[in-house]
């Protein structure tokens, strides 16, 4: 059964940055897509990037030119660095498998102060 454990939420400032990692395990990681999701209390789980097994990248506009996904496949690890964090970035952060069918993990939870 494939685990996924994010790491790497804390407290930041507004206009800080930090970096949360996601390791997958019992996944042949290298040829799935991995993408973050993020979700605010009360509301909606909504998603915010996507890297491709071949390396390509998408993001959500909210966060487009200030986040960056990558991963490194030897580690089974997909990150996400997040600079110029803003309020509205406080959310619980999760990893998702693309096109396969996994349990949500327990997420890290990142709170920028004003």
């Amino acid at each position: 059964q494939v685990r996924l454990v994010e790491s790497g939420g804390g407290l930041v400032q507004a206009g800080g940055s930090l970096r949360l990692s996601c390791t997958a395990s019992e996944l042949v990681f290298n040829i799935y897509g991995m993408a973050w999701y993020r979700q605010a209390p009360g509301k909606q789980r909504d998603w915010v990037a996507t890297i491709t097994s071949g390396g390509s990248t998408i993001y959500s506009n909210s966060v487009k030119g200030r986040f960056t996904i990558s991963r490194d496949n030897a580690k089974n690890t997909v990150y996400l660095q997040m600079n110029s964090l803003k309020p509205e970035d406080t959310a619980s952060y999760y990893c998702k498998v693309v096109q396969y069918p996994t349990s949500w993990g327990q997420g890290t939870q990142v709170t920028v102060s004003s």
